[in-house]
């Protein structure tokens, strides 16, 4: 699939080097197809690293992905610079007179936090309920499929005793809804967090079909509303050493933390992390674009007047 970005964000040679088709604004305009909308809302501190992970996520149908970037207004970014964002970002106040075909919002490192003490809070909210009327699907991540949870559902998170780190095994429910089509019984996913949505409360959510749990990390993946939300309680996205360097960051600064499960070869740090997830992450992204995205969304994303019609 070609993804379509702007032609000098910096992830788009990286890319390219890995032998993704990665077209720009020139030769897209070119082409008498209609291509889908996705908007991610990039809610964490490393942008430039989310970017990359999420379009390679993003790379693997047919379909042509034109991609665009949204940043919260309501919070100033510590580790990304002005001119990236002013560059490759937009604000909701700018956005939100648009429909988009799928949405992605991404985790964000204050799990730790009650929900309304997050200092964009109002402004996800806002974006949540945004979604409803203007996205045909979204995604939530990590963090954000715990915030969603919480908004639309009222389930509350609870912290773990310790933090759940690494690789885990998951079993699939509900293997006849598409967005697991092709998943094999069992698959291992990345995990890092220090909050739950306790899988009690989400099973007994009758708005809620969990498509894939695990017996240590709780849930995956679940749905709601036919796939218009989707929660995905993981890091599906993550790259061969995204947990390596969390880990190393910790124990650097003298932080608890434990070596992250079925992650290293013979659970040794210094040997290269195993990449055992790629296969079924772009699985899952693929059946969201194809089933729930590009099979759902009207064609005359204007000339719809309310998705909740859908």
């Amino acid at each position: 699939m070609p993804i379509k970005i702007q032609s000098d964000l910096p992830v788009k040679e990286i890319l390219e080097k890995e032998n993704i088709f990665v077209m720009d604004e020139s030769r897209a305009s070119h082409q008498d197809i209609r291509p889908i909308q996705i908007l991610i809302l990039n809610l964490m501190p490393l942008k430039e690293e989310t970017e990359l992970q999420l379009l390679r996520s993003l790379s693997n149908t047919p379909l042509q992905v034109d991609v665009t970037f949204m940043a919260v207004q309501s919070h100033e970014a510590k580790n990304t610079s002005v001119s990236h964002l002013n560059k490759f970002y937009q604000t909701f106040p700018e956005l939100k007179n648009n429909k988009y075909d799928g949405m992605i919002i991404t985790g964000a490192p204050v799990e730790q936090m009650e929900f309304e003490e997050v200092d964009y809070w109002k402004e996800l909210v806002e974006i949540m309920d945004w979604t409803n009327t203007h996205v045909t699907s979204t995604i939530y991540l990590c963090w954000a499929a715990q915030a969603g949870l919480y908004h639309h559902y009222g389930l509350k998170k609870r912290k773990l005793d310790k933090k759940m780190f690494g690789l885990f095994w998951h079993k699939v429910m509900n293997r006849k809804i598409p967005l697991v089509r092709g998943f094999d019984d069992m698959f291992l996913a990345p995990h890092s967090r220090h909050t739950e949505v306790p899988i009690e409360d989400i099973h007994n959510c009758k708005e809620l079909t969990v498509l894939a749990e695990s017996d240590e990390a709780g849930l995956f993946l679940a749905m709601a509303d036919g796939g218009r939300k989707i929660f995905v309680m993981g890091h599906p996205e993550y790259d061969r050493v995204t947990l390596d360097g969390e880990y190393k960051r910790d124990v650097s600064k003298n932080l608890p933390i434990e070596i992250p499960e079925n992650y290293y070869k013979d659970n040794n740090p210094e040997n290269r992390p195993l990449l055992m997830w790629r296969a079924h992450a772009n699985n899952l992204y693929t059946n969201w674009l194809n089933y729930y995205v590009y099979q759902s969304t009207p064609f005359d994303l204007y000339g719809t007047p309310d998705f909740s019609e859908i």
